[in-house]
């Protein structure tokens, strides 16, 4: 009898294999001297890649949805170099850690991170997130706020999330005729408006885009968005980096929330962006400068 693949994460054995490849060709392309490290968690073995400068300042890092780490790392390469980094796959989602999905409406991711900064050996650190990976530091805030030293959210995800009906509507229906055709002219509707108007799809987005359609089972919901009340207990310096027209995550709202929720703030808008950019080099300067005083 022919095995049944059964997978949290990839739509088949062949999708899964493509994936790791995919995945090491990605990092190898960043061309960086690293160290896998693997951690226990509750939910499973978690996957981390060790890279930068030994005696740095350390910095956890989480990366977007439906996507890797090292295609997320693209975005910000020098940033990470700048720190002893930790860069740590999201659990269920595509990469090296364990396939179990948590809840994106719980506080179970923020438990997740929890225990990926204990199983590195670490009481608390320096902690960044980009866009679904802003959403899990915001539950780790949440769920066990003395673990974060500092804090860097970049384009975050649960804090004003859109509606999923926009979503839906601006996104949701080209994916699902992309899936459906394959024609690219609906891969690059549903990208775009991530991107900006006056922006194409370079090659490494469009191959991370395509792969994550064909070949991962996508988990559409982004982490809830955190109250007041959830971050009560939250004191750290945080830095919130926000688009000025991010489609999923609206900086001038994010700003907003944030200003209600945390007291030792700092904020920035990045204007005529959207929600997928490069960080300009003055605001990776930004970023260093805030950790490191």
């Amino acid at each position: 009898m022919k095995e049944v693949y059964k997978s949290n994460v990839y739509k088949s054995k062949q999708s899964e294999t493509v994936t790791m490849e995919l995945y090491d060709r990605q990092l190898e392309a960043l061309n960086l001297e690293y160290e896998d490290l693997y951690v226990d968690t509750r939910f499973g073995k978690a996957h981390v890649v060790k890279f930068g400068k030994p005696d740095g300042k350390p910095l956890l890092i989480f990366h977007g949805g439906n996507n890797t780490t090292p295609y997320s790392l693209r975005y910000y390469t020098s940033l990470p170099s700048r720190f002893c980094s930790y860069a740590v796959d999201t659990v269920g989602h595509p990469g090296k850690s364990s396939q179990t999905v948590v809840s994106h409406k719980s506080l179970e991711y923020g438990d997740w991170a929890s225990d990926v900064i204990t199983g590195l050996g670490f009481e608390k650190m320096n902690c960044m997130g980009a866009s679904f990976g802003g959403g899990i530091l915001v539950k780790l805030m949440c769920a066990a706020p003395e673990k974060v030293e500092k804090s860097v959210l970049i384009v975050p995800s649960g804090l004003a999330n859109v509606s999923t009906l926009n979503l839906l509507v601006t996104m949701g229906i080209p994916m699902m005729l992309y899936i459906l055709t394959k024609k690219d002219k609906w891969l690059e509707k549903a990208v775009l408006p991530m991107l900006g108007k006056e922006r194409s799809i370079d090659n490494a987005t469009y191959e991370m885009v395509r792969h994550s359609f064909e070949h991962v089972a996508v988990k559409a919901g982004m982490p809830s968005n955190a109250q007041v009340e959830d971050l009560r207990n939250f004191t750290a310096p945080t830095l919130v980096i926000v688009s000025e027209n991010d489609c999923m995550f609206p900086g001038e709202k994010v700003i907003a929330k944030t200003e209600r929720m945390i007291n030792n703030l700092k904020t920035h808008i990045l204007k005529s962006q959207s929600h997928m950019f490069s960080l300009p080099d003055d605001v990776i300067d930004m970023i260093v400068q805030f950790i490191n005083e």
